[in-house]
């Protein structure tokens, strides 16, 4: 995906996505799940393979990869989904997304806002009958729902998503106080992308060098080939860390795209290449784009840190694209703070000590 002159996302040619696990992975283990469990998701219409997944029997390579839409009749509103199509949803959507509220789930399920939520609510509550779905807080008068370990099984052994060994519940997060990001990340996702590549995303990714002892978790990762990356990264702020603590984290993208690796098993052949380029995005020409949403206060508040951070990543050499929250909503234009610059990283970062 692209930015065109408005600032909203225009799609790139499709192109095959290359991830760094299949479904086929001998050390991911499956388990059987129960008959509540296989229900809920086989009774549902089958999720469809998104572009970098590993198409399952009978489901084509270039399937739509959007959660199913209720028809709709004469122009009037959808018609009501089925019980078990709900659910075999929500499922779906929390592997993707790990934590949501009924009314986030409403917009991708039923097309719907307010009244959806009653459909959803009634298939979450089935879920956590079944033991399949759980809350740990709210956001408001609204429950924050997320799969148990049980709900991960019977997504994944629906063979309708790429295995997700190290995936997390994301309860932890919730009952630490912390489901307000997890929901300004969800919300993120639905309004970048929405429906249509719902299921292109990963959340909470890891990015480390081990020489270096450089970690850090991407809040979220957009399966989107471009004609130089693969994918694109997201960090979401919800205005819980100081503006010095945002900048490091930004900066700490650049140190991870600049750290470079010697050619050869032991390091003694041949020049150096990006740690990235040989180990973790392969079919990236370029580093991939980092995007920062602010989120969290008031919008003023917002646009003050959205400017106080431009200044402190001045001369970063990834690119870097930032907004607030309420602007990405309302489809406004992203701000490029940061450009890719490969030669100012191989300055800034020189080249490791051989063996």
């Amino acid at each position: 995906m692209s930015y065109g002159d408005t600032g909203h996302q225009v799609p790139e040619t499709a192109q095959t996505a290359i991830w760094t696990w299949t479904r086929d992975d001998p050390r991911a283990r499956r388990r059987p799940i129960s008959s509540a469990a296989s229900s809920a998701v086989k009774d549902s219409a089958a999720a469809p393979i998104t572009a970098g997944h590993t198409p399952g029997p009978g489901v084509g390579g270039d399937a739509d990869t959007s959660l199913p839409v209720p028809p709709a009749s004469g122009g009037q509103r959808s018609s009501t989904p089925t019980a078990p199509r709900v659910r075999g949803d929500a499922l779906r959507m929390l592997a993707c997304v790990r934590v949501a509220t009924a009314r986030q789930m409403a917009r991708v399920i039923t097309a719907e806002d307010a009244d959806g939520r009653s459909y959803v609510r009634r298939a979450m509550r089935k879920l956590e009958e079944q033991g399949l779905a759980e809350t740990n807080g709210k956001q408001g008068k609204e429950l924050i729902w997320n799969l148990t370990r049980a709900g991960l099984r019977a997504v994944a052994d629906g063979n309708e998503l790429p295995a997700r060994p190290r995936a997390g519940t994301g309860a932890k997060a919730v009952r630490a106080g912390f489901g307000p990001h997890a929901l300004a990340v969800t919300e993120t996702i639905l309004n970048f992308g929405g429906r249509h590549d719902l299921t292109d995303w990963q959340v909470e990714v890891n990015h480390a060098i081990k020489e270096t002892g450089l970690t850090f978790n991407t809040d979220a990762v957009l399966t989107a080939p471009g004609k130089t990356f693969e994918v694109r990264l997201f960090e979401i702020d919800n205005g819980t860390m100081s503006r010095a603590r945002l900048a490091r984290e930004v900066w700490d993208y650049e140190r991870y795209a600049g750290h470079r690796v010697w050619e050869g098993a032991r390091g003694t052949i041949g020049g150096t290449f990006p740690f990235w380029s040989r180990y973790r995005y392969t079919r990236s020409e370029r580093f991939p784009p980092l995007h920062v949403v602010l989120a969290g206060k008031e919008e003023h508040l917002l646009q003050r840190r959205l400017e106080a951070l431009t200044e402190a990543v001045d001369g970063i050499a990834v690119s870097v694209f930032a907004t607030t929250l309420p602007a990405l909503q309302r489809r406004e234009k992203w701000i490029r703070i940061g450009t890719d610059h490969p030669g100012r990283r191989r300055e800034r970062y020189p080249e490791p000590v051989g063996r």
